[in-house]
């Protein structure tokens, strides 16, 4: 097989085989999508993941803070040889021979250029999806599920998290997907899709990652590796229904913040 199209494969010497990187906007259905993988023995796809910081952070050290430091005892490769064995270390617990890897950040520019020069260069990242009306409402759901009251304007703040910044790297990932080979390192799937039609959705991401086939269960879905939400102060943002199926949210937002949700909708064509 032609080197460019195999899997993303780190380096030696190391249990796991395969990294894949999952990513996209927030509310979009990841958790689900873990646990529905976790489900296949070889797959390993756990919660929000700090490995992607973990990278980030040694490579500033690397860069900076250690760099006067390496460059005199002539150890600069020392930089690569720490981080390309992050994943291996971070993960070293972990039955499955395939990493389906978490977090929201990896569609940054900045981590995308991290990914091929210390992990992988031929990298595979499913991307999630959605509606950003969606997403708001979800969000709101849970504030109320929560008691908290919480002033939803505050999550159009420009380049805020969870959603302002996500756009925006979703954005450069688009970007980068329409150029030479994107289709080989981008897969994005739509919360609809995920939810309406699962099989044929989980077919897609097998597909694309070149995985061996296998029989999933989606009316008995149970999270394999479960977040303690009362960490991020949001209990229920990482729950998930056993049987997979999309169920239409009540909650009405107020004019102004529809207003702006349905201006970015159209502006990412999602409306």
């Amino acid at each position: 097989m032609d080197k460019i199209n195999e899997p993303c494969k780190i380096n030696e010497p190391c249990k796991i085989k395969e990294l894949v990187f999952l990513s996209g906007l927030p509310r979009t259905g990841s958790t689900l999508l873990s646990s529905i993988l976790c489900q296949n023995p070889q797959i390993h796809a756990e919660g929000n993941s700090a490995l992607c910081q973990f990278v980030y952070d040694m490579n500033r050290t690397g860069v900076l803070n250690a760099s006067e430091q390496l460059t005199a005892c002539n150890r600069k490769e020392t930089v690569y040889d720490i981080i390309s064995q992050i994943p291996e270390i971070y993960y070293k617990n972990c039955k499955g021979q395939i990493v389906v890897d978490k977090c929201r950040a990896w569609m940054s520019k900045e981590n995308i250029a991290l990914i091929q020069e210390y992990l992988c260069k031929d990298f595979k990242m499913i991307i999630l999806e959605r509606p950003i009306t969606e997403i708001v409402k979800s969000f709101t759901k849970l504030y109320i599920k929560n008691n908290i009251d919480k002033d939803l304007n505050v999550l159009f703040t420009p380049m805020s998290e969870p959603i302002m910044r996500t756009i925006s790297d979703l954005n450069y990932v688009k970007s980068e997907y329409k150029k030479p080979d994107g289709e080989k390192h981008f897969l994005f799937i739509s919360y609809d899709e995920l939810s309406n039609d699962t099989n044929k959705t989980i077919e897609k991401i097998y597909n694309f990652c070149g995985w061996e086939p296998f029989v999933h269960n989606f009316k008995n879905v149970v999270t394999k590796f479960p977040e303690d939400d009362s960490v991020y102060y949001l209990n229920g943002l990482h729950t998930i229904r056993p049987v997979v199926e999309k169920v239409e949210n009540p909650v009405i937002l107020p004019d102004l913040v529809q207003q702006k949700c349905n201006s970015i909708d159209k502006l990412m064509g999602y409306l």
